[in-house]
């Protein structure tokens, strides 16, 4: 019933828009009001597009309302998903500056009427992106129309295109607005904005990081892989959007700051042994190991940055070390390394295919018939037991003679 209540106060009934991308958590709404509270308040549209609008009436806003603002033309509905001291924070972190910034004014709060349009234009919406790309493929444009929004008045709609080239789609837009008798704007967004704004579900099980707080997006390239001794394997590098991953990004400065002061992988290590090649890298290990052969792995030794260094000074004085890994360290990575052992059994394979056969349990009625059988059973064998305690060794060999005797005669016959 919340929910409901919630979709019912936000107008969100029907909506797949996904409205509720790039949430910011207002972490001062719990605080009294400061000396830097502001009358800017931050709406959010369909998607990721916001804005931030004045509040000149003096309206009473909470996050979650659903107001009606200044548009050009007309209005447009929105959401307010910020008020208060931290709007400033965000405009600072958007690069606006309130003094030049000219702000577009918040109308009133949206009305029944206001919202059963605003629905009724939302409607509208998958449609007329389907009617487009229709238009745009007659007219033979190298361009892909990848979301259509309409204002909330129905006056206007932005159609959100992909192209790699420029496209000259001024013949379009007269044949879009003679189709659905609005008002058009063109936005080119890139790959990762149109993944951000269709959403959907990364490798790692959580929901995309550009649908859900990502405003921003930096230019990845596969040095960020190489630095990080990630396979550049094109299909695992690459995202949703078919550009690479925007978390390739997210642990390169470590990487970067933890082998700043390693030596260069094309560094040949000359020992009286013969040249060793790098090989690969542990960068928190701090160790790289080298190979006797630089095409294919030969004899691979394990060795220390700082050993790796006093051997390069060496070579570069015109000196050979005998052995590029003392005995000592060997050990002492053997040793090093961390032992797997099944303590548990957790990961044994068979631990489930164990029997668990309960014993079967006899029926609790006829307890006195039971214990009959059970003094006739004790009866019938305490006579064989007092035989065989009582008969010696020379008795029974004897029977068994006797037995045996029996049996010939018998046969005999």
């Amino acid at each position: 019933m919340e929910e409901v209540k919630e979709q019912e106060k936000t107008g969100c009934t029907n909506c797949t828009s996904r409205c509720g991308k790039l949430n910011v958590f207002d972490w001062l709404g719990d605080l009294p009001e400061s000396i830097n509270s502001t009358s800017i308040v931050e709406v959010q549209f369909k998607n990721t597009r916001k804005g931030f609008f004045n509040n000149s009436n003096g309206l009473k806003l909470e996050k979650g309302d659903v107001v009606a603002v200044e548009a050009s033309p007309g209005h447009d509905i929105g959401t307010i998903t910020l008020t208060g001291e931290l709007v400033l924070l965000q405009m600072k972190k958007n690069n606006i500056s309130p003094e030049t910034y000219e702000f577009k004014r918040v109308y009133r709060k949206a009305k029944p009427v206001d919202i059963e349009k605003w629905d009724e234009a939302k409607n509208l919406e998958h449609e007329t992106m389907l009617e487009s790309r229709r238009i745009a493929e007659r007219l033979n444009l190298a361009m892909k129309i990848g979301d259509v929004e309409y204002q909330g008045d129905r006056t206007k709609a932005i159609f959100y295109y992909i192209a790699d080239e420029r496209v000259d789609f001024r013949e379009l837009i007269k044949v879009l607005a003679d189709r659905f008798k609005v008002r058009i704007e063109m936005r080119q967004i890139g790959a990762r904005q149109e993944a951000g704004r269709i959403g959907g579900i990364g490798p790692c099980g959580r929901e995309l990081c550009c649908s859900t707080w990502m405003t921003n997006f930096v230019s990845v390239t596969t040095n960020a892989a190489r630095y990080q001794e990630i396979s550049l394997n094109p299909q695992k590098l690459a995202g949703q959007c078919g550009k690479l991953k925007c978390c390739l990004n997210y642990e390169l400065d470590a990487y970067l700051d933890a082998q700043a002061d390693f030596p260069k992988t094309s560094i040949v290590l000359e020992t009286e042994e013969g040249p060793y090649y790098h090989f690969k890298t542990d960068i928190f290990k701090r160790v790289m190991w080298y190979s006797t052969e630089k095409e294919f792995p030969a004899g691979v030794v394990e060795v220390s940055v700082d050993r790796i260094k006093e051997v390069i000074k060496l070579n570069r004085r015109g000196k050979k070390v005998d052995k590029l890994v003392s005995d000592e360290f060997k050990r002492a990575a053997i040793h090093a390394e961390p032992s797997y052992e099944n303590v548990i059994g957790e990961d044994d394979l068979t631990r489930f295919d164990e029997d668990k056969k309960k014993k079967k349990r006899r029926p609790s009625g006829n307890r006195g018939g039971n214990k009959g059988r059970n003094q006739n059973s004790n009866r019938r064998r305490r006579p064989n037991n007092q035989n065989n305690q009582n008969n010696p060794k020379g008795q029974s060999r004897q029977n068994s003679q006797n037995k045996q005797k029996k049996n010939e005669d018998n046969k005999k016959k």
